[in-house]
């Protein structure tokens, strides 16, 4: 097996950044269409003083959830409009959405998000949804977006929370990169781990420990500061980057099993993510130091550290050992963790992850 990493064609960061999108454009064909999600169709582009129709760019609305219904009626829409680049804006589904699209169509794709919740918009791989967001599969697109343009003042004044909950996502990479590299686990790109894949991943991880804090309190004001700047390059470019080049393990599995329990869908994906590098860091016997590190920057930045923040305090065994077979399929990433991995470990790493984030909790409290 070969040593594999990949990368979105074109990455441009900064206040503004936005500007760019017709010469962006123009470097890849004549006709764009924006997948605009909701926030962004009625608040970002009536604001952002462009005229996209003098820069052959129509917009449409996304409808919700990245799922073959949408993406159906979004080729209706690219063919009867003979659309040559698509344009994802927005969060991490309709970014999805309009990857999977383009790389049906055969089309460049660019995409904008328009908050730091997810990695997802650097890479060339997307999670598809049943109609009622339950996880179905990771569908893997030829190649990375051609570009990928984030405009910071945009990610700045969105809620604090999307930023929290990128944090959350992005502190799986480093974790789940070393995972991979100790049991030789195939990355999201078909290879193993690249020494690229493996600094990136770890350098995500310093970033978030380094300046979460205070690119949180930048974002509550609507600040684009240095640690902000830092913080949505950790979210977006170095986790995107990172998983993919150097693989998932037990987080995102646990966050797949979460998806199952309809109490947790009113929660982000990051947030999920957190809960399962928690919950990761018991399957992997981790050490005490490093263990107390994590929860420390999670109850700093806001992540769950207990099964009740994100929906589940009053879940039976029973409940989150669905949870648990579902994380434990084998399509899962978690089997690239060392060890034997079974839905009866991966229910008791979950409840002793709970017990250490509600025994943290008091302490707090009391002191």
């Amino acid at each position: 097996m070969f040593s594999k990493a990949v990368f979105p064609g074109k990455y441009l960061q900064g206040a503004g950044a936005l500007q760019e999108l017709p010469n962006l454009l123009k470097s890849m064909g004549k006709k764009g269409l924006i997948l605009a999600s909701p926030s962004v169709q009625k608040n970002i582009l009536p604001s952002c003083g462009m005229d996209w129709k003098q820069h052959s760019i129509s917009v449409e609305l996304f409808q919700g959830e990245c799922c073959e219904e949408e993406l159906t009626r979004l080729m209706a829409i690219l063919h009867k409009k003979k659309i040559d680049v698509l344009i994802g804006m927005g969060g991490g589904k309709t970014i999805d959405t309009a990857k999977i699209a383009a790389d049906r169509a055969n089309l460049p794709v660019i995409v904008i998000p328009t908050i730091a919740s997810t990695d997802a918009p650097c890479s060339g791989c997307a999670v598809l949804y049943s109609r009622t967001g339950i996880f179905e599969r990771v569908f893997y697109q030829k190649s990375n977006p051609a570009a990928v343009l984030v405009d910071s003042a945009i990610i700045a004044a969105a809620p604090v929370r999307y930023l929290v909950s990128g944090m959350g996502d992005a502190l799986a990479t480093w974790f789940e990169a070393r995972s991979c590299v100790q049991t030789r686990s195939v990355n999201e790109c078909g290879g193993l781990c690249t020494l690229a894949g493996l600094s990136i991943a770890k350098l995500c991880y310093e970033t978030l420990l380094a300046h979460g804090k205070a690119a949180q309190l930048a974002c509550e004001k609507s600040l684009v500061t240095p640690a902000m700047e830092h913080i949505i390059e950790a979210n977006i470019l170095l986790s995107g980057i990172g998983f993919e080049s150097a693989g998932l393990a037990a987080a995102h599995a646990v966050h797949n099993g979460l998806t199952a329990l309809p109490e947790t869908h009113a929660f982000y994906h990051g947030e999920k993510v957190a809960f399962g590098v928690l919950t990761g860091l018991q399957l992997a016997d981790a050490l005490p130091t490093e263990i107390t590190t994590v929860y420390a920057f999670c109850q700093q930045i806001g992540l769950p550290t207990t099964l009740a923040a994100i929906g589940l305090g009053q879940a039976t065994r029973q409940q989150l050992l669905t949870a648990a077979k579902m994380a434990c399929t084998p399509e899962q990433s978690i089997h690239h963790e060392a060890g034997t991995i079974t839905p009866e470990n991966v229910l008791h790493a979950m409840l002793a992850a709970d017990a250490i984030g509600q025994n943290l909790a008091g302490y707090r409290n009391e002191n």
